[in-house]
């Protein structure tokens, strides 16, 4: 297996159906594509990656690997992320590291498409499948805006459309098809000549390098957008919003990075999870109200005091579990 003498850098990202549209995916690719692949697919802890590895190595031509820290790239590879790791590119390595969460996933398909674009510009081949909500949607902005190429799976097709949706909602897509026909595409693309360089936005230079160092300062992620009053709902540090082409993410000075969609989501459960605390607080104060030891020969009126305030409790208690039910509900339901 030569290393990658030529940049072409393919960037595969998947959520939920992943494992299915992944595995479709690689029985397409041609076995001497001039190429290296990459694979970010959001898998829960529970998942043995083992086997997944052991799923596509039996429909992929080309050999699946979960690369270890500085492995160096070689064409006709396909890297699959390992479980609870970002993986990063520079160039001629990858990268793996235990870095901020980014939408809460770890490995996140945006920290792979994003340092790909830093890394190798105009010769990264961006693809998103099927999936939830709107992770990798900023990763292929900066695979576009570096000159690369995005191609997204018809949403119709897709196990669950709302990734690739979102791809084709806020990006000027190059090709919008079916999981069978991206074989021809990517076939086509690198046997013709090999991609011509372009130049990198800095602020892509810029964030790309702040996730591989996994350590900034309020100072160096204000540069990439602006300062905000809102708190990162993991860490509780200062958020910053960064917009690019009408969409909108935060991201804390220690690393969490969080979409729109997933930050309101995050504040709703934070709510939640305060307001059944103070239930649980409430309801240990009014049980000790209630079952105080009568041996200490209270006054009727002491005894009857605590019953009121057990009673009051219980009317708090009560409200709080309504507003809950209304603090879980989507805004549209509001």
């Amino acid at each position: 297996m030569k290393e990658l003498e030529i940049n072409n850098i393919i960037t595969i990202g998947a959520s939920a159906g992943g494992i299915a549209a992944v595995s479709k995916l690689l029985t397409t690719l041609p076995k001497d594509i001039d190429a290296a692949i990459f694979i970010v697919i959001h898998l829960s802890k529970e998942t043995v990656t083992d086997t997944v590895l052991s799923i596509l190595n039996k429909r992929s031509e080309l050999p699946v690997e979960i690369p270890n820290n500085e492995t160096v790239i070689k064409k006709g590879m396909v890297y699959l992320a390992p479980p609870d790791a970002h993986m990063m590119l520079v160039q001629g390595k990858i990268l793996i590291s235990k870095g901020a969460k980014e939408n809460h996933w770890r490995p996140a398909i945006d920290v792979l498409f994003r340092t790909a674009a830093a890394a190798y510009d105009s010769c990264v081949t961006g693809i998103i499948l099927t999936g939830l909500l709107d992770d990798g949607t900023s990763g292929m902005i900066a695979i576009k805006d570096a000159g690369g190429t995005c191609i997204v799976q018809e949403p119709s097709e897709a196990e669950f459309a709302d990734m690739p949706r979102s791809v084709i909602k806020n990006i000027d897509v190059d090709y919008r098809v079916s999981v069978d026909d991206m074989g021809y595409i990517l076939a086509d693309r690198y046997s013709r000549e090999s991609c011509k360089p372009s130049d990198v936005p800095e602020r892509i230079k810029k964030e790309s390098e702040i996730t591989i160092r996994m350590a900034s300062g309020f100072e160096q992620t204000s540069e990439l957008g602006d300062p905000t009053p809102f708190t990162c709902p993991d860490c509780g540090g200062m958020l910053t919003k960064i917009e690019e082409h009408g969409v909108a993410r935060f991201r804390c000075f220690t690393g969490h990075v969080f979409s729109e969609n997933v930050l309101q989501t995050s504040y709703i459960e934070k709510t939640e999870e305060t307001l059944w605390i103070a239930i649980r607080m409430m309801e240990e104060r009014r049980n000790f109200l209630l079952s105080y030891d009568s041996r200490y020969n209270e006054p009727v009126a002491l005894t009857n005091d605590r019953q009121n305030r057990a009673s009051d409790l219980k009317i708090h208690i009560d409200r709080l579990k309504d507003l809950l039910t209304d603090v879980s509900k989507p805004l549209d339901q509001n």
